[in-house]
């Protein structure tokens, strides 16, 4: 199955995976806890000292983080090594122009793009295969994770990153890419692009590896059956390393956690209680293994379900569902973290009322974000022509924002839905899980 199938680590018992956890967990709170004030703060003022964890069993006593704790501490406030050890930045979008900026050593490097490769191999991947990679690269994990991950492997690495279809298709074509690495609503464009065409003879995918947003098991079934290939989901989050936190396997009934890395907790998002497994609730991670920026019971504030059942696959770490909500308002639309404070951020700074509605859909299987905003008395009394203006004038400020487009329609004063309680901000009308 390739160099980075390790049998050893990825079918080990239980037990000697719970003894993997206890020893790293036990090393890693000591290292954050010398190394972090600001996570030390956290600690002291729960009460707790490294002396009380000894096992996964006492990780409950430790501190959550949050994104707001990211931002708090932006940007070098949750650094644990000194910045000479770092070798890379990875960065998220900001909510509302902070941005989350994670640090890495080259050991973190190595142990991420290891995890990659663990997600190709799983997908069928060895060193004899194509790697397509057409995620974007630079601050943005997708690309660089990928494309590590094949390199570990030692694939062919194509390191197309995102957009020029027609490039894309003609590497695929010439070069016979066999596995690809994108968006999954970038790979349904690709296929109804290469049928269009009438190349769907030319290629030779076998398997493709797709994450960074929602999709439905329709849209991989039809991204199956265009292509030709088996679809593979891939998680990850850019605060924990990327994508290779958990990946598919043959099996395609949930991600397998890379529990020699990461410790995953499911809790009631309202309480914080810690779940049984099987219950459905709030994916909370704590990275053993990092140097520079390791997070201890991070809230991811996706909503899914951990399993132990046993996997067809061979593999025994503990498999997660595709997340099934946000305990939070984030979207995510087309790869992109979009949360209504950005929008509301945009509109109040350009003098429009805090009435707005956000509305995603999915057409020709893309996400499309549209955004309605009441106008002002004074606004509704503009010509036609500056209401098309003042939309053009959003339309950039949202780009410019979000880094994503944005279709933006004003509407008359009073027309968008008022709410005695919490307002309907956002309207999904894709069918994700």
């Amino acid at each position: 199955m390739g160099n980075y199938y390790q049998p050893e680590i990825e079918c080990a018992s239980r037990e000697q995976i719970r003894a993997w956890q206890d020893e790293r967990l036990v090393k890693q709170v000591r290292h954050v806890y010398e190394n972090v004030p600001y996570y030390r703060a956290l600690m002291e003022k729960k009460g707790v000292t490294p002396e009380d964890i000894r096992s996964v069993d006492d990780l409950h006593k430790l501190p959550f983080l949050t994104k707001a704790d990211l931002r708090d501490a932006y940007p070098y406030g949750l650094l644990a090594k000194p910045l000479s050890d770092c070798v890379r930045i990875q960065s998220t979008s900001g909510t509302t122009g902070r941005r989350v900026v994670a640090f890495y050593t080259q050991h973190d490097l190595d142990l991420w793009e290891e995890c990659c490769a663990r997600a190709l191999v799983a997908a069928g991947g060895t060193k004899d295969d194509v790697v397509q990679v057409c995620y974007g690269y630079g601050l943005f994990t997708g690309g660089p994770g990928l494309n590590g991950g094949s390199h570990k492997l030692g694939s062919l690495t194509l390191p197309m990153s995102s957009g020029n279809t027609d490039r894309q298709i003609q590497f695929m074509c010439d070069l016979g890419s066999t596995i690809l690495c994108c968006t999954p609503s970038y790979a349904a464009y690709l296929a109804e692009s290469i049928c269009e065409r009438g190349l769907r003879d030319q290629i030779r995918l076998k398997a493709g590896i797709f994450g960074a947003e929602a999709w439905s098991e329709e849209m991989r079934q039809d991204i199956q059956d265009k292509l030709g290939i088996k679809a593979y989901d891939i998680y990850g989050l850019t605060e924990i390393s990327g994508p290779g936190v958990s990946f598919e396997c043959s099996a395609q009934t949930g991600m397998h956690i890379n529990e020699d890395h990461f410790i995953a907790e499911i809790i009631d998002p309202e309480t914080g209680e810690v779940l049984p497994d099987g219950e459905k609730g709030e994916l909370v991670f704590t990275s053993i293994t990092k140097e520079a920026f390791p997070l201890l019971r991070y809230r991811t504030r996706d909503i899914c379900i951990l399993s132990h059942e046993k996997c067809s696959c061979g593999r025994t770490h503990v498999k997660m569902t595709k997340p099934m909500g946000r305990s939070d308002d984030m979207l995510i639309v087309k790869g992109v973290n979009v949360f209504p404070s950005q929008i509301e951020t945009v509109l109040l700074n350009k003098g429009y009322p805090a009435n707005y509605q956000i509305i995603v859909t999915r057409v020709n299987n893309s996400d499309q974000l549209d955004v309605e905003v009441e106008m002002t008395p004074e606004m509704f009394s503009d010509t036609v022509k500056d209401i098309s203006n003042r939309e053009k004038e959003l339309v950039e400020a949202l780009k410019s924002m979000l880094g994503i487009y944005a279709h933006v329609k004003l509407v008359s004063p009073k027309t968008i839905a008022r709410s005695e309680g919490k307002a309907v901000r956002i309207i999904d009308k894709r069918k994700l899980y």
